[in-house]
């Protein structure tokens, strides 16, 4: 059984895949690192917030999320987070992604892993829990990725209105006055926008309140206060908008959350 552990003493143990099971506190906060492994983080509770230099990830309940190998990240916990990470040895799988981002995980995929952290990290390649890592290494290789990234640009005065914007997100700005805060025409701007984030305008800017409304959620806040404090018509209307990305209600976050048993040291 391998459960509040760090990684640094399995980190080069001679098997495509380590398991690690963990229990954080609501705002715990893991520092900035890297891994010479991929990582893939799964949370059974709580709301997972990582940041990289290129942005930010949000990850819900029964998300993943994946970090290639050598990524410097930081993460913080909203609310009881229930973690299982699950480290990858480089060019274990071929293809992955060379570059964060929160994924789908399969009804299979999460009884894999909640498997795997029962199982000896020295396992025997050649029994069941040889076996059972090898699917897992095989369904790893499937990983669907999820629209909830927060792209910054690298331009310097584009990327500094995000962070202005970040401080306080809104659903009222619009695209024309960020076009002419910038001095530039709208076709422009959008085209900059999408090139530098990779996203449109409108789909950055609901993400960005997607991500301010989870924290506050995850304390209890309700989701009529949410919705009209980030400038949204109605309550419906951000319930539409939160749900599209992430398939649930914004009331289903606070139902998510269980009551770990510990907080141990972080799993860098």
């Amino acid at each position: 059984m391998v459960r509040n552990s760090r990684i640094d003493p399995f980190i080069d143990v001679e098997r495509p895949l380590v398991a690690l099971g963990n229990e954080y506190k609501d705002g715990h906060r893991v520092a900035p690192h890297q891994h010479r492994r991929a990582q893939l983080l799964y949370g059974f509770s709580g709301v997972v917030l990582a940041t990289t230099p290129n942005g930010t990830l949000v990850m819900p309940p029964e998300r993943g999320m994946w970090i290639p190998p050598g990524v410097v990240h930081s993460v913080r916990m909203l609310g009881d987070v229930s973690m299982r990470s699950v480290y990858i040895e480089p060019h274990a799988i071929e293809n992955m992604p060379d570059h964060c981002q929160v994924v789908e995980i399969s009804p299979l995929l999460r009884a894999l892993i909640a498997e795997a952290v029962d199982i000896p990290v020295e396992y025997d390649p050649n029994d069941r829990s040889g076996a059972l890592m090898a699917l897992l290494l095989h369904e790893l290789a499937r990983l669907k990725p999820l629209p909830l990234s927060l792209p910054l640009p690298n331009n310097p005065v584009l990327a500094q209105k995000c962070q202005d914007f970040l401080l306080h997100p809104t659903a009222h700005d619009t695209i024309d006055a960020w076009a002419d805060r910038m001095s530039m025409s709208r076709r422009a701007f959008t085209r900059m926008f999408r090139l530098e984030t990779g996203l449109s305008f409108v789909e950055w800017r609901q993400q960005a309140c997607r991500h301010a409304a989870l924290p506050r959620l995850v304390a209890g806040t309700a989701v009529t206060t949410i919705a009209l404090d980030l400038g949204y018509k109605n309550p419906a209307a951000f319930t539409s908008m939160f749900k599209r990305a992430f398939g649930y209600a914004p009331r289903e976050i606070a139902r998510q959350q269980i009551q770990p048993d510990s907080l141990r040291d972080d799993n860098r």
